[in-house]
């Protein structure tokens, strides 16, 4: 992958559904290069899909954090399923190392964030748990409205 295919995955990752004219415009290449290449990196993999961002989804909970939660034996599984009734869990990452899983959490306050780690606490299987908020985002690849 090239520098300009990088370039071109970034303008489709901010807006997916970019007219290939624009697109090709902001490149100065013809449209007829930049499909070659969108078609090249799908039927690659690199690109494997489209999606729908919500306003929901784009607009950024005012509190956020990283969560690093340890788990106890086998108990991984029905944790991971207990965290799906967490609205404030925008994702569940597992890792290596002395965490067993790193969440991304985002509440309306500290006070919201506070209640959801009190309930997160309560889960069964959930032995101890870390939180960092998170003060800003400089770069990120999730699109902007």
């Amino acid at each position: 992958m090239d520098d300009l295919d990088q370039r071109l995955l970034s303008i489709l990752r901010h807006d997916g559904r970019r007219a290939i004219s624009d697109i090709a415009a902001e490149l100065a290449l013809s449209r007829a290069t930049v499909r070659a290449r969108i078609e090249r990196l799908e039927q690659r993999g690199d690109i494997i899909g489209y999606t729908v961002v919500l306003r929901a989804d784009a607009v950024a909970m005012p509190v956020r954090g990283l969560t690093m939660v340890e788990v106890e034996g086998r108990m991984l599984d029905p944790v991971v399923d207990a965290l799906v009734g967490f609205p404030e869990i925008g994702a569940v990452h597992t890792t290596n190392g002395k965490w067993d899983l790193i969440l991304e959490i985002a509440a309306q306050s500290l006070t919201d964030l506070d209640g959801v780690l009190r309930r997160l606490r309560m889960v069964p299987g959930i032995t101890a748990s870390e939180t960092n908020l998170l003060l800003a985002t400089p770069r990120s690849s999730r699109a902007r409205l």
